[in-house]
């Protein structure tokens, strides 16, 4: 049970950086060029995470089979899962400018943005509480991806969300309940998950990997580049070098 509670604790702290990023895209107005430039090297810290942690762990515990599979299947649910919340409205949920709809002119959208982030932060969680389990240590630099890469999604899209009409009370209560799910989903998958075998357990974490590379791909480098266009990939290998050193040190 203390381990259960442990592994929701570093989840529900890698969420709050959502709330935080909301806060500050709700109170203060940033420049939208300084959230691209967050939201690039966030992208290069979670490819690091995802690399150097979940793949690699993945490989470790079962070979390339469970990698490949897990990896390229939940690259296409997430995208899948993402085209259908696009068709209702919820494609720019991470753009801070005016390209998120207003309620009015797709109604619905609001639902589907809170979903949407659900998708986002899900998988990045439940790896967060599968990390410690038979044992193990967290791994710092998944937990200091997910928090660095929340704070411009929490920003960005608080900001967007703010262009379009809807008020601080419907930011705060989204993201507020995003982490506590980022914190529940962390727990659930430390309780969950723990008899399962080693095939298993490196599918499930392939899979996570494979989601979140294609969020990255997906929402997060295209707002990165719509706003700060070449310096995104200079930005990104930033991040991924610092991910990589954090790792490493």
């Amino acid at each position: 049970m203390a381990g259960a509670l442990v592994a929701g604790g570093w989840g529900l702290f890698a969420g709050a950086a959502l709330l935080v990023g909301a806060a500050v895209g709700t109170l203060v107005r940033v420049p939208p060029r300084l959230i691209a430039l967050v939201m690039a090297f966030g992208s290069g810290v979670l490819m690091a995470a995802v690399s150097f942690e979940l793949i690699v762990e993945a490989y470790e515990r079962s070979g390339m089979v469970p990698v490949v599979t897990g990896a390229v299947g939940g690259a296409v649910v997430y995208s899948g899962a993402n085209a259908l919340l696009a068709r209702r409205g919820a494609r720019h949920r991470k753009r801070s400018g005016e390209q998120q709809p207003s309620e009015e002119e797709a109604p619905g959208s609001g639902n589907a943005m809170a979903l949407g982030a659900l998708l986002d932060g899900v998988p990045e969680s439940v790896v967060i509480g599968t990390s410690l389990l038979g044992g193990g240590h967290l791994g710092v630099a998944t937990v200091g991806a997910v928090f660095i890469s929340n704070l411009p999604e929490g920003l960005a899209s608080a900001a967007g969300m703010r262009a379009a009409g809807r008020g601080r009370g419907y930011v705060f209560a989204l993201w507020g309940g995003i982490a506590v799910v980022s914190g529940l989903a962390a727990l659930a998958g430390y309780a969950l998950l723990g008899g399962v075998s080693a095939a298993v357990m490196a599918t499930i974490t392939a899979v996570a990997g494979g989601a979140i590379l294609a969020m990255i791909a997906d929402t997060m480098i295209p707002e990165a580049y719509g706003r700060v266009h070449l310096l995104t990939g200079p930005v990104t290998v930033i991040g991924f070098l610092s991910a990589f050193a954090l790792a490493h040190l």
